[in-house]
């Protein structure tokens, strides 16, 4: 017998540990297969889905009927949204932990399955639906597979991922101030939020149902738009009408992306199609501020701002109060009861006191149908509204705490031009500026989705062949000429100016522009732009004049009140403390800093 086999026969015991011991490394070498397979897993569905769910299509009817509209087509669903036998989490671990399974699937889901499309599960969602960067501290935030280090956007931000890395055709989200809009900008896909109310919501969770909005995600305009048939129930044949697109101005100031990329690529595009009228241009928060009399009590009065911005900031806090309100009133019983453990941004959004007297409250809901009111009459059953989906490029992730003062204020101000009127809107991707997508939308009246379905499909192709041939061009050089007579004509524009014919003031300082690069003559033009509420062009005539003259004061003060405007308060900041350190003395500096400082807090 050999020394091995002895020992096997004499000490038991040790060989108990013996075997204790490869099972231990067995199960830690399980173990990490395991989470190496999780980790390849999650790699390969971009964090998208937060549960595998097989719905499968009902079955094609027999021939000779047709196919049916969505056959073939794979969807992935928000995790707001009811699945029989499932437990619809809400984007939060409590919420599931609380609550039953479905005893019903949600309407929405059952007409996709109806009409042949096959569901493959539930994506993540920002906790509650409250929230517009896509990040949840408990389940993890999906990676937007146009920029990994990037925030993808929410509260629909699974869906959105899933859509942009192919993971399914499209995907359902919910939309109350963004939440299908921003992701869709953010990975670079396409996205429409129909009409308020003009798809059922029964059996999917509300965050505030006087702005939730049942929307869709795409990749192809082809697929967003047999999905708008099927959700939306509506006629395959509407009487033609000529297309009416206004161009929102003020609201292309609020972004840094050149308008050569944006409203050129539009405006060119309409030039070429039939049916199409000149596009006409519009300030359209002074036309908010004129319609929507209910806002004027929110407006916060300021020497600098001009008014139509102002009315733009004051419409986004009123939907974020109509939000927290209607919020609270849904789930203040379950959240005391509860006390869930919450991210620290959702936190933040439900310890918002909404103590608002009843009175108070009828404003905010007064605000909203005058807001609709507005935006019927401004578009009719033929008008669509240009303009930027999302100001500023995704935020990196973990980069900050919040979405700074300034960001969301910019975002808020596009946000809640749909949100409150209840309008249709589709993102569309137009392509990228600075390695970051860009996303425009076009909003049409309430009830009007057919309408703007049928024009993003008939425009798509065209718009990003433009896309594509505005990306490679370049700018026109201006040039330079006479000293003299570009003096004579600073002289007219100053005169011009003084006598409050800011666009003739703007035309003499162009023209002595053309003729002497001279810092002088911008910062005055940039002084009519102001005046005008051209934000945007006075703040690059103010950095053209610093660029030739570093110690010009106004020019310091001029782009700080334009970036103020354009809700850029940091830059704002720093120039006017620029302005302070080449004049301390500068009373008007002293208090624009005071303010932003507050602002900023």
């Amino acid at each position: 017998m050999t020394k091995l086999s002895k020992l096997n026969v004499s000490t038991p015991k040790l060989c108990v540990m013996i075997g204790v011991g490869v099972a231990g490394i067995l199960i830690l070498a399980e173990v990490q297969r395991r989470r190496l397979k999780s980790r390849k897993s999650i790699k390969e569905d971009y964090g998208a889905f937060i549960e595998r769910v097989q719905l499968v299509a009902f079955p094609q009817p027999p021939p000779p009927a047709a196919p049916l509209s969505l056959s073939g087509l794979t969807f992935a669903i928000k995790d707001n949204i009811d699945v029989k036998e499932y437990v619809t989490g809400f984007g939060s671990p409590e919420w599931k932990r609380t609550h039953g399974v479905a005893t019903k699937t949600a309407m929405v889901v059952t007409a996709l399955l109806k009409n042949g499309a096959t569901c493959v599960g539930k994506t993540i969602m920002d906790e509650f639906g409250l929230g517009v960067a896509g990040e949840n501290v408990h389940y993890g935030t999906p990676s937007n597979p146009k920029l990994p280090s990037h925030i993808p956007g929410g509260s629909s931000s699974g869906s959105a991922v899933a859509v942009a890395a192919e993971l399914v055709d499209f995907a359902l989200g919910t939309d109350t101030a963004g939440c299908i809009r921003v992701p869709a900008a953010f990975c670079g896909v396409l996205g429409f939020r129909p009409s308020h109310g003009a798809v059922s919501t029964i059996g999917v969770l509300p965050v505030s149902q006087s702005l939730d909005s049942i929307g869709w995600l795409a990749r192809d305009t082809s697929v967003l738009h047999r999905v708008g048939h099927v959700l939306l129930q509506i006629p395959s044949v509407e009487p033609k009408r000529t297309r009416c697109f206004v161009i929102a101005d003020d609201l292309f100031q609020l972004c840094k992306v050149p308008k050569q990329k944006t409203v050129y690529v539009v405006t060119k595009v309409i030039e070429k199609l039939s049916g199409y009228q000149t596009p006409k241009h519009l300030n359209l928060g002074r036309y908010i501020a004129s319609n929507v009399p209910s806002l004027k009590g929110f407006i916060e009065q300021s020497t600098i701002q001009q008014n139509g911005m102002s009315a733009l900031r004051a419409l986004s806090s009123v939907m974020v109060l109509l939000q927290r309100y209607e919020f609270k009133t849904n789930y203040e019983e379950w959240m005391k009861a509860v006390k869930p453990r919450l991210g620290s941004q959702v936190s933040n959004h439900i310890a918002g006191e909404v103590t608002l007297a009843p009175e108070n409250i009828k404003v905010l809901y007064r605000v909203r149908n005058e807001m609709r009111v507005a935006m019927q009459n401004l578009l009719k059953n033929n008008g669509i509204l240009v303009l930027p989906t999302i100001a500023d490029p995704p935020l990196k992730l973990k980069s900050r705490k919040g979405l700074a003062a300034e960001v969301h204020d910019r975002a808020f101000a596009l946000l809640g031009i749909a949100g409150m009127s209840g309008c249709c809107q589709a993102a569309i991707p137009f392509g990228e500026h600075d390695n970051y997508p860009i996303s425009l939308s076009f909003i049409a009246s309430h009830g009007t989705d057919k309408f703007l379905l049928d024009t993003v499909l008939d425009m798509y192709s065209s718009l990003q062949e433009e896309v594509s041939i505005q990306s490679s061009a370049s700018p026109l050089p201006d040039t330079n000429g006479s000293i003299d007579a570009s003096e004579l004509l600073k002289e007219k524009g100053n005169a011009a100016f003084k006598g409050n014919q800011f666009n003739k003031a703007v035309s003499y300082y162009t023209e002595a522009i053309k003729l002497n690069d001279k810092a002088t003559y911008y910062c005055n033009r940039a002084a009519a732009y102001l005046e005008l509420g051209c934000f945007q062009q006075a703040e690059e005539d103010c950095t053209k004049a610093i660029s030739l003259d570093k110690k010009i004061v106004k020019a310091y003060m001029r782009r700080g009140a334009a970036r103020e405007s354009l809700l850029f308060y940091k830059e704002a900041l720093q120039d006017i403390r620029h302005a302070l350190v080449l004049e301390p003395q500068n009373k008007f500096a002293s208090v624009a800093e005071k303010r932003l400082r507050k602002l900023i807090s």
